[in-house]
């Protein structure tokens, strides 16, 4: 955790009274301002009794030398999960259409592709790699997350996705970014 300081701890604060209020306020002026309709609002809109923070816990990765500890975060109550549902349901279906060329899901997929390359007469000296990257989901400043979200909808040229704005997609992004907490060890 200490590793790429990308975590700030917060001692006996607790962050989730404020976050829920943050979250409903920041909703309400999304709605007030007409960047989602009312039907949207009552979707992401946040109950205090259905929340909870993210919780950090930690998995044994058996297949390392050492046997290291992998970092999980559950937030399937974080007062941003609704909205961050939302934006996946409304994206996801643009990324996957974009990265279907170049992405192999399954060793299935990927023995099929073998195939099709070799007969496009790919040489034999050819080497595959695969990339494992440490920390991946703190290596991705924020800022720069939503500026890569927002190059791709730039990329796609679309004005809107289904009745959403870009402007309020990259707002609303950006507002996950920012109010992501988890609890350990409470």
């Amino acid at each position: 955790m200490n590793k790429t300081k990308a975590y700030k701890c917060l001692g006996t604060d607790d962050p989730l009274p404020d976050l829920i209020c943050r979250t409903n306020k920041y909703l309400l002026d999304l709605r007030l301002a007409k960047w989602i309709t009312q039907k949207q609002y009552e979707k992401l809109c946040i109950n205090s009794s259905e929340v909870e923070l993210a919780h950090l816990y930690y998995l044994p990765r058996a297949h390392k030398p050492g046997t290291p500890l992998r970092p999980i975060i559950s937030g399937l109550k974080h007062p941003t999960v609704k909205i961050s549902k939302f934006l996946d349901e409304l994206l996801l279906p643009l990324f996957d259409k974009m990265a279907s060329n170049t992405t192999v899901t399954s060793g299935f997929e990927l023995a099929k592709q073998l195939q099709k390359w070799s007969k496009n007469n790919m040489p034999q000296e050819t080497l595959f790699c695969t990339i494992d990257v440490a920390d991946l989901y703190t290596m991705v400043p924020q800022t720069e997350g939503v500026l890569a979200l927002k190059k791709m909808l730039d990329h796609l040229k679309l004005k809107q996705v289904g009745d959403l704005k870009i402007e309020t997609i990259i707002r609303l992004s950006r507002f996950v970014m920012q109010n992501n907490y988890f609890s350990y060890n409470d």
